[in-house]
């Protein structure tokens, strides 16, 4: 397997407890209700997180996006924000972690009293679901396909909200694996750059990192970073539209996520870049790796 999200197999994690509704189960035992609002309609907000050197990095934007993912879908997490950062605290705790983890909160509106998309049949009571693995980036170039799937705008599927909802783009990805690809390059509805399937994307011409304005891709934690970090060291970066043939073109390009941190493209739709990582991909990621361990 090959992909942004690709990891290196840890023995660690057939051992390691998930938090379901404030009990530590054993992975093999942790399970939610067929009647769960999460399981049957993909009802409900997640966030990834990455446990460095005995901290959750960058905690506030998580714990941010995730109450404002909630609101926006009017689910009542039913917990105050310091009652869930305890919560992930005790998964750490109880698996004795320190390093190299990633970690997926999930909430979801929890049990209903039947099978449908309305929420008014929920029972009240929300579901709050943590699981930490030991997963170290592959970090391995990638090749992107340019699917045909397009990315939505907020009044049709808000990409910036981190449902549990995730068919568009893993049609997206199935469509970039039947390429041979190992992830797919999505497009707005004007057919301009937006994101990819799970990451956000960047590319660079002429020392100039390129991005897309925000409206079509994920309101990515990592993004942000990268982007603050091109302000703060004096590397120039365009916020806007461009063409898929301009991606192709670029010196170099990466994707960004939370798992992967800056992740390098060898090529676009077989084209294969000059560079991977190139030079401003190697000078970000060092940055990165040095904001990491100041947070």
């Amino acid at each position: 397997m090959a992909g942004s999200q690709d990891f290196e197999l840890d023995a660690r994690n057939a051992d390691v407890l998930v938090y379901v509704n404030g009990v530590l189960t054993p992975r093999a035992d942790a399970k939610v209700s067929v009647f769960d609002a999460g399981f049957a309609l993909g009802d409900g907000v997640w966030e990834g997180l990455r446990l460095h050197h005995g901290r959750l990095l960058f905690l506030d934007p998580h714990m941010d996006r995730l109450f404002a993912g909630a609101a926006a879908i009017k689910l009542d997490i039913g917990r105050t924000r310091a009652e869930i950062v305890d919560a992930l605290h005790d998964t750490i705790r109880a698996n004795g972690m320190t390093d190299g983890v990633h970690m997926r909160l999930m909430v979801t509106r929890g049990l209903k009293a039947t099978v449908n998309q309305d929420p008014r049949n929920a029972l009240g009571q929300p579901t709050l679901a943590i699981t930490a693995e030991y997963k170290s980036p592959a970090g391995t170039p990638l090749h992107l396909h340019t699917a045909s799937i397009r990315c939505t705008p907020a009044h049709m599927f808000d990409m910036r909200l981190n449902s549990h909802s995730r068919l568009n783009l893993i049609r997206a990805l199935l469509e970039a694996i039947d390429a041979g690809a190992d992830e797919a390059l999505m497009l707005d509805p004007d057919g301009h750059v937006a994101s990819c399937n799970a990451t956000n994307f960047f590319c660079v011409r002429d020392g100039t990192v390129l991005t897309a304005a925000g409206d079509f891709c994920f309101n990515g934690i990592t993004r942000a970073n990268v982007m603050a970090l091109c302000q703060a060291n004096d590397i120039p970066l365009r916020v806007g539209a461009f063409t898929p043939a301009q991606a192709r073109a670029a010196d170099e390009a990466f994707v960004t996520g939370t798992l992967g941190g800056l992740t390098p493209i060898r090529a676009i739709d077989g084209t294969a870049l000059p560079h991977a990582p190139g030079p401003v991909t190697t000078r970000l990621r060092g940055l990165y790796a040095a904001l990491m361990d100041a947070t």
